[in-house]
């Protein structure tokens, strides 16, 4: 599938992307905060720009781990979406996405963290195959945790789709 080429590796720090908004009363759902899927594709909108830098190129969403909302988000708040690579495949990638909101009736606080989530990704060439990414080199403590923590992820979603597909074939 790949050729047997070797990419050089990029930093951490090379795919750190910030994305920012305000929230406007087109985003509500019926309770009056924002629709969890409007967070949802701002997310989505950051991992993709992350993967993208870290990548050199086209890279689609290939599954989405985990997104946890921990506060809700108002119309007006300025919401800010910080996404960096955590972890590194032959092709794929995981994209750690963390939500805050700026509160418009209280600036000068400390942002709210509203929502977290992690991405995978795929790098593809220009017929939405899968193409070799470059690995990504942790620099910090921190860089490292993640890392560590991504392929956790990673191995327990292997694992569940190995288990669905036997417990499908018995």
């Amino acid at each position: 599938m790949f050729g047997m080429d070797t990419l050089v590796g990029k930093p951490s720090s090379y795919s750190r992307v910030t994305l920012s908004r305000i929230m406007a009363t087109t985003d509500v759902n019926l309770y009056g905060t924002v629709h969890g899927g409007v967070i949802m594709k701002f997310l989505d909108d950051a991992a993709g720009a992350a993967a993208a830098r870290h990548s050199g190129g086209n890279a689609v969403t290939a599954a989405i781990d985990e997104i946890v909302f921990a506060a809700p988000v108002r119309v007006g708040d300025l919401v800010h979406a910080h996404a960096t690579v955590n972890w590194t495949g032959s092709s794929s990638m995981e994209v750690g996405v963390r939500v805050v909101a700026e509160r418009w009736d209280t600036a000068g606080t400390d942002p709210v963290e509203v929502a977290t989530a992690y991405l995978v990704f795929v790098g593809v060439d220009v017929d939405n195959r899968p193409r070799r990414i470059p690995p990504v080199l942790p620099e910090t403590p921190d860089d490292e945790r993640r890392w560590r923590e991504a392929d956790i992820r990673r191995r327990h979603r292997l694992a569940r789709r190995d288990a669905i597909a036997e417990s499908r074939s018995a």
